[in-house]
């Protein structure tokens, strides 16, 4: 199967001329995260931009691209370079797809949507949060190849029930996160003053009308079009509305989830089954012999256990054990460099999740789209400088460990003396 985007053909939705002009200054992903600063509230940026306690995992994640360096190669035809990829069985234009993101629908208008059908135009997978506030169903209608990604309920019966229900929607490709049994410490949120539900206050008013262009672009208009959003896909029912004084969001009844309720699911679902949030080998091995498709290989971006290693540490000892399954990553990932390196160590693709957000929030679906421009845009370059046409060329030993370099050398040194 494949759903490709047409050679040489940019893709991209007209954007308005204030998304225009926000996005005339994104140049590279890292640039949407300054623009959603300044667009978003204080309390719904630091939501997203956020991370577990010290932050330890969340800088590691981009620490450990600091100590890969490339050995390339020159004088080669780079002329037909193509970076299309082949995952689970269908064709991508490109080894990188978006994240899933809770309440991506409250930092963007229809945020969900935007990023959902700009990677159908784009060919790219994207994978739907489970915290979405947009009905599965409504996705599917309007990008048939997107993934689901679920927090499982903690009742058995009403796992099976959304199953079902996601199985009905359409949904091929079921991704099931593993990493949040238990609810983590980020008083980041504490801090900014995020809460979920939101909860009707002066503050929350005031931050409403010191953003006046997300108040009336993505609040206002969402209320006035869709009226009140709710967690729509947590269970097979509707969850919580987004703003209440009274509803608690349940996070809760995750802890006795094992491999004995992994190995139900797998009977159950027919399609592709991919697990998020492993870093262990031995949880990779477990995933196989439980019959599972393909992993993610993650530390949740940093969100979850603080002081988990990055998942590009954990990727050369995944893939050691994984066999013929997949083995994707996410976590930190910002430019087409990045991408290279994890596809070198052996990934089938990369998943990226703030920058789409942050796109999505300042620009809709044309906001994703440039996005997804920018990072093939470097990917081909990189590829070109690399000296390789396909991504099957690239291997191991096309990076140089700078750490075990630099280790090296200290120690030659050491001996001379």
């Amino acid at each position: 199967m494949s759903y490709s985007a047409p050679a040489n053909k940019k893709i991209g939705q007209q954007p308005s001329f204030m998304q225009s002009r926000r996005l005339a200054r994104i140049y590279c992903l890292e640039d949407f995260e300054a623009a959603a600063r300044r667009h978003l509230p204080k309390p719904i940026f630091g939501y997203v931009a956020g991370a577990a306690e010290n932050e330890a995992s969340y800088r590691d994640n981009r620490a450990v691209f600091d100590e890969f360096g490339f050995m390339n190669r020159v004088l080669r035809n780079v002329s037909e370079r193509k970076t299309s990829t082949t995952l689970l069985g269908q064709r991508y234009s490109a080894p990188f797809g978006i994240a899933p993101m809770g309440i991506s629908s409250l930092t963007g208008y229809r945020g969900d949507l935007a990023q959902a059908r700009a990677a159908e135009t784009a060919g790219i997978p994207m994978i739907l949060s489970g915290s979405s506030l947009i009905r599965v169903e409504e996705i599917m209608a309007a990008a048939p190849n997107t993934w689901f990604q679920a927090y499982l309920p903690a009742e058995e019966s009403k796992i099976y029930d959304l199953i079902d229900r996601v199985e009905t929607a359409g949904v091929k490709t079921l991704v099931i996160t593993v990493d949040s049994a238990v609810v983590p410490n980020r008083e980041n949120n504490l801090r900014s003053g995020f809460k979920t539900p939101l909860q009707p206050s002066f503050k929350l008013l005031w931050d409403g009308l010191t953003h006046p262009s997300w108040s009336v672009g993505t609040f206002l208009r969402t209320f006035a079009h869709h009226g009140m959003p709710h967690f729509e896909n947590n269970s097979a029912e509707c969850g919580a509305a987004i703003l209440s004084r009274n509803a608690s969001r349940d996070f809760s009844g995750r802890e006795h989830l094992d491999w004995k309720v992994l190995s139900g699911i797998r009977r159950r679902w027919k399609g592709d089954l991919v697990l998020k949030g492993l870093l262990h080998p031995d949880d990779v091995a477990m995933a196989k012999r439980h019959g599972v498709d393909g992993v993610i290989l993650s530390n949740h971006g940093g969100r979850q256990l603080d002081g988990a290693i990055s998942p590009m540490r954990a990727l050369p000892k995944a893939m050691e054990v994984a066999g013929d399954m997949s083995v994707m990553i996410d976590s930190g990932f910002r430019r087409g460099t990045d991408v290279i390196k994890a596809l070198a160590l052996g990934a089938s693709s990369v998943f990226i999740g703030r920058p789409f957000n942050y796109a999505a929030s300042i620009g809709g679906q044309a906001g994703v789209e440039h996005a997804i421009n920018l990072l093939l845009s470097e990917l081909r370059a990189d590829m070109g400088m690399l000296g390789i046409v396909r991504l099957t060329e690239l291997e191991p030993d096309m990076l140089v460990d700078l750490y075990k370099l630099k280790a090296s050398r200290t120690h030659q040194q050491g001996s001379a003396r």
